[in-house]
C-alpha cells in the first residue's frame, strides 16, 4: 500500500488523501446525526437547510437560492418539489421577470421551521460535545471558505 506524508509527518495510505472522499464521508456522518434529530418533524437536514435559506433571503429567486446553497438549479428544483408538495413553500412567477421563479415559505413552512429548531439545536450540541466547540467554529470557517472558492482558476 502506497503511503504519503501529512503535515505533522504521519503517514497516511494514499487512498486516505482524497479530500472529496473524506469530506463526503464526514458529511454523510453529520447528515445521519442531524436527520435523526430532525426525524420527529418529518424533515431531513437538506430540507431544513432549504427552508432556512428561503427564510433568511425572504423571497429568493431560484438562481439566488441555488447560489446560496451551492447547488445547480436542477438539483434545487428536485429538492424543492417535495417541500412544495407538502405545502411548506410556494414557487411563483417573479412579477418583475416572468422567466424567473421566486420561492417563499408558507405559514406551514414557517411553523415547520420553528418545530425543527429544537432537533437542530440538539444535533448542534451533540456534534460540538463530540468534536469540540472551538473546533466546530474553526471547521465551519474552513468549510465556508471552501464553499466560496472558485476552483476553475486554481
Amino acid at each position: 500500500m502506497q503511503k504519503s506524508g501529512t503535515a505533522d509527518g504521519a503517514a497516511l495510505p494514499a487512498e486516505n488523501r482524497c479530500n472529496v472522499t473524506a469530506l463526503r464521508k464526514a458529511a454523510r456522518r453529520l447528515s445521519q446525526l442531524y436527520d435523526s434529530m430532525l426525524a420527529p418533524t418529518g424533515l431531513r437536514s437538506t430540507q431544513r437547510a432549504i427552508l432556512v435559506n428561503v427564510a433568511r433571503h425572504g423571497s429568493p429567486t431560484m438562481s439566488e437560492l441555488a447560489a446560496a446553497l451551492v447547488l445547480d438549479r436542477s438539483a434545487l428544483n428536485h429538492n424543492l418539489k417535495p417541500l412544495e408538495r407538502d405545502g411548506l413553500l410556494h414557487v411563483t412567477v417573479d412579477p418583475d421577470d416572468r422567466r424567473s421563479r421566486r420561492i417563499q415559505l408558507s405559514k406551514r413552512g414557517e411553523a415547520k421551521l420553528k418545530e425543527s429548531l429544537e432537533g437542530w439545536e440538539q444535533a448542534q450540541q451533540r456534534f460540538e460535545a463530540a468534536f469540540g466547540a472551538k473546533e466546530s467554529v474553526a471547521l465551519r470557517a474552513s468549510l465556508q471558505l471552501i464553499a466560496s472558492l472558485d476552483f476553475s482558476e486554481a
